[in-house]
């Protein structure tokens, strides 16, 4: 690759990279209020506004999986983690440090917003973990028994395990935590579950597209990957 193109290339694996920490830590930061979404009159879903940037954590690993391989992916993801422990650091330091009299969010606001952010983390990174890992193995288990063909496939098979995964975990750990009613898991875990596929069906010709460009931008045959310099 040209030392041009290699820059390139490792300028857009940087954007994505930042646009998946952005995206994981904004949902960690938002999750504690919920909206509901009546879908054509068929379904209302009930989720937690964390949910809307997450799915875009699953887009961009796919992205980066299908076009810089497999081991750049689970980079993205430990720097995810790293970066989302390091806002829980932030938060804590600032819910203890005491507001002034004349500051327009008191202690209690604060507290009422992001308190629950600590749990809120470590059960989004136990969910995490396991799905964002797991979605990467099965999109290159399915890349190789396919033969670099049919991304739409390895996209939403790797997708809809992994995304399962994350919301029963999630919802699981903060239901243990007391964050949320048992009596709400069973709805919860189905809006979200469904919400979560419905925008991964939406986001496969977003994959098809980025691929498309970054294959055309570089020369990469199908199934080929980029090798960037650590």
């Amino acid at each position: 690759m040209k030392t041009k193109d290699a820059l390139f290339a490792q300028r857009i694996y940087l954007l994505l990279a930042s646009l998946f920490i952005c995206s994981l830590v904004v949902s960690n930061l938002i999750f504690q209020k919920f909206f509901y979404w009546d879908f054509f009159g068929l379904y209302t879903f009930e989720i937690s506004v964390g949910i809307l940037p997450y799915p875009i954590t699953f887009l961009i690993t796919d992205i980066i999986s299908e076009v810089y391989g497999k081991k750049k992916a689970n980079q993205v993801v430990t720097m995810g983690i790293f970066a989302s422990f390091f806002s829980l650091f932030i938060i804590y330091i600032s819910n203890e440090v005491p507001a002034t009299t004349w500051s327009p969010v008191d202690d209690a606001l604060f507290s009422k917003v992001f308190g629950a952010t600590a749990v809120a983390v470590f059960a989004s990174m136990m969910a995490y973990l396991f799905a964002q890992f797991i979605d990467i193995q099965i999109f290159h288990f399915w890349k190789r028994i396919t033969k670099g063909k049919h991304l739409w496939l390895r996209n939403n098979f790797s997708t809809f395990t992994s995304q399962f995964i994350d919301t029963f975990t999630v919802l699981f750990l903060l239901c243990s935590f007391g964050k949320i009613d048992w009596a709400l898991f069973g709805g919860l875990l189905l809006s979200g579950f469904l919400f979560k596929i419905f925008i991964a069906l939406i986001d496969t010709p977003f994959l098809y597209l980025s691929v498309y460009a970054l294959r055309q931008k570089f020369g990469l045959p199908m199934g080929g990957e980029l090798q960037l310099e650590n």
